[in-house]
């Protein structure tokens, strides 16, 4: 029966859920709500100073996106764009089909401004590049965690260092591959379609794998700069994420370096792929950053404060990009009425005759 398709899906991501707001409960439990309030305390009013970090994060989002069209935005304003972000991230925050849905809507909120098509575009190869300079903070937060790891035996730091070079290395064959072209992404996708397992997934998926690496290495070849533009926002982007890490464990008196601050960020890049099943990454977020901190000889109260802080600081925006979303919903709807209201009087006054002095028409 196709109303019951959907339901073992839904059990799983409800029990899962559930799993979640009990793991958090469990570390909210076991840490003690006073010591955590006493570490959001300490905080204080730098939770505010998080909050505007966040809407600048904002804005140097939209300002990425904004590189990547193909077309002409003069009709997209900085406000409807900036909306259209917001209201893609609050629905991101559900999770990996959370974040497909919030790509659909980012899309579908830019109207008549701009060709569906160029949106689609954009679309992909900005998710493209944000994902690429993802994977960069994140092999630089592995390499910075191995590094500082205190392992004493010779041969461990050798195999550790190995293991960096060969993370780096990744990076640096993926930055030449989009410089000469290279369709790595597509390539490498086949090479793993033919495992026995895995090719019948695969090979559902390389047509939209090779339309997208299409699409991005095209705008590298045609838009250089606009390309370099969106990288360096993007990773401007991330490195907002390191400073709020570091000003939060800051504020908290904890003795962390830039360095430290950007090995968990890129740790907690991890966590959240891992947990992107998960509703929200409900509990596992929380649960990684307080293994994470203790890496870092920063205590686990500290750890789920810090998560507790994020956390608070994507629930304000996701509240604003809710608001905009009925705000332009209802903006959208009032200017269709209003359309259908002037063809309805065109096309009663192109049926009418000559109107006669008492106004009747004839």
């Amino acid at each position: 029966m196709p109303s019951f398709r959907y339901l073992p899906r839904f059990f799983v991501r409800s029990f899962v859920l559930f799993l979640g707001v009990s793991l958090l409960g469990y570390m909210l439990h076991r840490t003690g709500p006073g010591a955590v309030w006493k570490q959001v305390q300490a905080v204080g009013w730098g939770l505010a100073l998080i909050i505007i970090l966040g809407g600048l994060s904002q804005l140097i989002k939209t300002w990425a996106w904004r590189q990547t069209f193909a077309c002409d935005i003069s009709a997209l304003s900085w406000s409807r764009s900036l909306g259209a972000q917001l209201v893609s991230d609050a629905v991101g925050q559900l999770g990996f089909a959370g974040k497909l849905l919030g790509e659909g809507l980012r899309i579908s909120m830019l109207g008549s401004a701009v060709p569906l098509a160029n949106g689609i575009s954009s679309s992909a190869i900005d998710g493209g590049l944000h994902a690429f300079t993802a994977v960069v903070v994140t092999v630089l937060g592995i390499t910075a965690t191995l590094l500082l790891a205190p392992l004493v035996d010779g041969r461990w730091r050798i195999y550790v260092l190995l293991l960096a070079a060969v993370l780096i290395a990744i990076v640096a064959i993926s930055a030449v591959a989009v410089a000469r072209g290279w369709q790595l992404m597509g390539n490498a996708a086949r090479a793993i379609g033919r495992l026995p397992r895995l090719h019948k997934l695969v090979s559902s998926k390389l047509s939209v794998i090779d339309s997208a690496e299409h699409n991005l290495l095209s705008f590298y070849r045609e838009e250089p700069v606009a390309f370099c533009a969106n990288l360096m926002l993007n990773l401007l982007w991330h490195a907002m994420a390191v400073l709020e890490v570091y000003l939060i464990l800051r504020f908290m008196g904890a003795d962390v370096g830039l360095v430290s601050a950007i090995a968990l960020e890129g740790l907690t890049k991890v966590i959240n792929l891992v947990g992107a099943l998960s509703p929200g990454n409900l509990g596992t977020y929380e649960g990684g950053n307080m293994l994470i901190a203790n890496m870092f000889g920063v205590t686990g109260t500290a750890g789920l404060t810090l998560a507790l802080c994020r956390r608070a600081r994507a629930i304000f925006w996701a509240a604003v990009g809710a608001t905009c979303m009925t705000v332009m919903k209802r903006g959208r709807l009032t200017s269709t009425m209003e359309v259908k209201g002037n063809d309805k009087d065109q096309i009663l006054h192109s049926a009418c005759g000559p109107v006669a002095a008492d106004g009747t028409c004839h």
